[in-house]
């Protein structure tokens, strides 16, 4: 490979503007999908369909929002952040709006499954943290990149209760379309995010050229990478499952409909506590050793919600453990996809992790449904999460927090 230069300006500041449209796209596309398991009893009631066919429906959602990440994530890398997020508007929109007319299973599944999902992909974390990535120095990356997940945090906490009481004043359907409505907003906030990965504020160091191939190669080389990859798809399974089906668990147990609503909005608004104690966390100590732990506390706090009595007072405190945990595995997860390969192809490699996050959602959400028509009960998947949080912390140990190996004229970034 050649080596090349890039010589840019130093940076001026802190782009202030850049990080507070990427926080409210981040917020916007996080929000309605957070808030999908309001739909699912009421959707369920009026069509007539079983809890598998809903599950399946989020589990491709999920699925197609892996499987687009590192697709759109190699698409904003070369060609810009903006053309990205404006089809994220687009998509996101008919999505939710064909959810809201589908009559058949299939329409489900395209509509609120593979549109949806395609339009979460190309507004999603990683593609705002890569932008983020750009236009700020290493020192202030982890928290900058707890800032962004923390909004999206703040998404899930807001369209809780939103989507909740648009359902109980104008029915699912109704909402649906109007959350469509609203992500037309997203390709107007995204202008500020025009740069691509030869872009940004922030000086890069003086590397080797790569190409795509080279990158995908050098990163599954990478006993790191590959790990980190792994682990990830236990976070994906834990909060897919819960996000989809704990409001129906919740009726399930026989309390009242409400402590859903307060316990989703619960766990996004500890979830923005969470993101950005992570970021300064994970700026300040080991983000593998940090991950583990994170891991096995969400094990712990599910095997004490399905041990103790399952009352309301129990439900508020598990979301609010869960909601501290939530997401607070990405901004560390995103930093040392940063640490080890730079950020010139972060929205591609930090998709490609984050694919693997989406396959454990996609289990999460289809297991919850298939098992519970099986079974009656939620309890083999709440678990199997146990096991996989144990896994996980096992898998994050080993990882190195260093930048891979490769000939450079100046040290990394």
């Amino acid at each position: 490979m050649s080596q090349a230069a890039t010589a840019r300006p130093a940076a001026v500041g802190f782009p202030w503007l850049i990080v507070i449209c990427g926080c409210i796209i981040a917020a916007m596309t996080f929000g309605p999908r957070s808030a999908m398991g309001f739909f699912q009893l009421p959707m369920l009631e009026d069509r007539g369909w079983d809890r598998t066919t809903f599950g399946l429906a989020m589990a491709i959602q999920n699925l197609l929002w892996g499987v687009g990440q590192p697709i759109f994530g190699a698409i904003a890398d070369r060609f810009g952040t903006w053309r990205v997020m404006a089809m994220s508007g687009l998509l996101y929109a008919a999505g939710l709006i064909l959810m809201a007319t589908a009559t058949s299973e299939t329409m489900l599944h395209i509509s609120g499954g593979v549109l949806v999902g395609l339009g979460i992909a190309s507004g999603s974390f990683s593609i705002v943290l890569a932008a983020f990535a750009r236009n700020v120095t290493a020192e202030n990356r982890s928290l900058v990149f707890g800032i962004g997940t923390a909004a999206g945090s703040a998404g899930m906490f807001i369209f809780a209760p939103i989507s909740q009481a648009l359902i109980d004043t104008f029915g699912w359907s109704d909402t649906l379309v109007y959350m469509g409505i609203a992500m037309l907003v997203v390709p107007l906030l995204a202008i500020p995010l025009v740069g691509n990965s030869s872009s940004g504020r922030v000086p890069r160091a003086v590397e080797m050229e790569q190409t795509f191939g080279a990158a995908l190669r050098e990163a599954f080389a990478h006993r790191s990478f590959v790990l980190l990859v792994s682990g990830f798809f236990v976070c994906g399974f834990q909060v897919a499952f819960i996000t989809a089906h704990f409001p129906a668990y919740i009726g399930d147990l026989g309390i009242d409909a409400r402590y859903a609503v307060i316990a989703l909005a619960l766990i996004g608004f500890f979830n923005i506590i969470g993101s950005l104690a992570s970021g300064f966390i994970g700026q300040r100590y080991s983000k593998p050793i940090f991950l583990a732990w994170i891991y096995i506390a969400r094990s712990v706090a599910v095997t004490a919600f399905l041990l103790f009595p399952q009352t309301p007072t129990t439900v508020v405190i598990f979301a609010i453990v869960m909601g501290l945990l939530w997401l607070s595995t990405v901004p560390p997860t995103n930093a040392l996809v940063a640490v080890m390969f730079g950020t010139r192809y972060l929205g591609m490699l930090g998709g490609l992790v984050f694919f693997s996050h989406q396959i454990g959602s996609f289990l999460g959400v289809w297991l919850g449904g298939y098992l519970y028509d099986k079974f009656g009960s939620y309890d083999p998947v709440w678990w199997l999460g146990v096991a996989l949080g144990l896994f996980a912390a096992a898998v994050h140990w080993p990882i190195k927090e260093q930048p891979v190996d490769r000939p450079v004229l100046a040290p990394a970034e």
